[in-house]
């Protein structure tokens, strides 16, 4: 009896002592980043990431810096950068010059395959993975008055202006802007692209971007031709303003101003030299990075990919209209009958991406719109393309 009393005291003790030595959850920190309209959404998918991954204890932070500002924040000071961010794709190209961004190295042949090959591509960069595509919805396209326009007036750009103006009413457009503007020159053929020394290519100062430019001019010079920003959009459609260009963020303010004569569109036709071109624009996507700077590479690309899940980019749609770049979530009868949405989606098709666009475009870009809106003609489209084009390259 006593020995069975002493083989058991001598289990309970090693079994004590194997408890007194169990591994405490690994304690892992991470920070991220994203814009003041997602951070409760973000924080419910964050909650969700950790209460599904017990493997450790998960500490994350999140602080609001939006999609536009990222590559600013994050090469203003790397090491003091968020573990994960998201980022418009436009800044792709710069911060992995930069060294910022850690390539995807986890589940790469699975997020390629649940992805659109138009974010994918978006979120490479020299045959690399460097991002996680998050939404397709950064571009933008015509919302139209259906009690205005009919379908078939929406297809020309010199029948809106037209028909607008009979109406006593306004076409909108914010031509100052860099990221619209390019919708002329796009269409008409021209390129921005990345060279060999890391510099801005542009074209858009030759014969056919003279054309666009020539386009432009007679755009904004029309008498139903009206510029500003989203507020001047959201304010005045279904009263002053009977079609603008704006994308999908836009989508709940005018919906609720138009109610049923509510409508969206691809972009229209514009005269390009007695010729009819398609106008273009660019396909944006929001991706979601890890930094290079992270102590924990693994985890930052496991908490990455859960925020650009299936799921995830499902709930960004329901919580806040976003549009999939997952193609099953794209796929859903939902999306499919949001008409913004599908306005995109139709735009896409002669949309460019703006991987290639650098920091340097836009400024320049924007002067030549100013000067457009303000219907400054002291020089030639020739001469003002030409100084454009050269800033932009400088």
């Amino acid at each position: 009896m006593r020995k069975i009393l002493a083989i058991i005291l001598t289990l309970a003790m090693f079994g004590a002592v194997l408890a007194g030595c169990k591994k405490e959850p690994e304690t892992i920190t991470l920070k991220v980043w994203g814009s003041q309209e997602d951070q409760a959404m973000l924080q419910e998918m964050i909650d969700a990431f950790k209460t599904a991954h017990t493997d450790a204890n998960y500490v994350i932070t999140l602080g609001v810096v939006s999609e536009a500002d990222a590559k600013t924040k994050v090469l203003e000071d790397p090491a003091a950068a968020a573990d994960v961010f998201q980022f418009a794709n436009d800044q792709i190209v710069d911060l992995v010059n930069a060294g910022a961004l850690y390539e995807v190295t986890r589940n790469k042949a699975d997020i390629i395959a649940a992805n659109m090959e138009g974010s994918i591509e978006a979120s490479t960069v020299n045959d690399k993975l460097y991002a996680y595509p998050s939404t397709a919805d950064n571009g933008y396209f015509m919302y139209y008055d259906k009690s205005v326009f009919s379908a078939e007036d929406v297809k020309s750009l010199d029948t809106m202006l037209t028909v607008a103006d009979a109406a006593g009413k306004k076409v909108f457009m914010d031509v100052s802007n860099g990221w619209y503007i390019a919708s002329f020159f796009l269409g008409a053929g021209g390129k921005l692209t990345v060279g060999e020394d890391g510099k801005q290519v542009c074209d858009f100062n030759n014969a056919n971007g003279v054309k666009a430019g020539e386009a432009i001019k007679a755009f904004t010079a029309h008498n139903a031709f009206l510029a500003g920003d989203d507020a001047v959009l959201t304010g005045g459609i279904g009263t002053t303003i009977a079609a603008g260009v704006s994308g999908t963020w836009n989508a709940e303010a005018i919906s609720e101003k138009l109610g049923e004569n509510y409508a969206a569109t691809k972009l229209p036709e514009f005269n390009m030299g007695g010729t009819q071109a398609q106008m273009s624009s660019f396909a944006g996507f929001k991706l979601v990075g890890v930094s290079s700077q992270t102590q924990a590479p693994v985890a930052a690309m496991e908490l990455a990919e859960w925020l650009t899940n299936e799921e995830n980019q499902i709930k960004r749609f329901e919580t806040r209209q976003m549009g999939p770049a997952n193609i099953n979530a794209a796929n859903s009868e939902e999306v499919k009958a949001n008409v913004a949405l599908a306005a995109l989606a139709e735009q896409n098709q002669h949309a460019v991406s703006q991987k290639e666009v650098l920091g340097g475009y836009w400024v320049p870009a924007e002067a030549f719109g100013t000067a457009m809106e303000a219907k400054d003609y002291s020089k030639t489209i020739q001469e003002m393309l030409d100084e454009m084009v050269a800033q932009i390259q400088g």
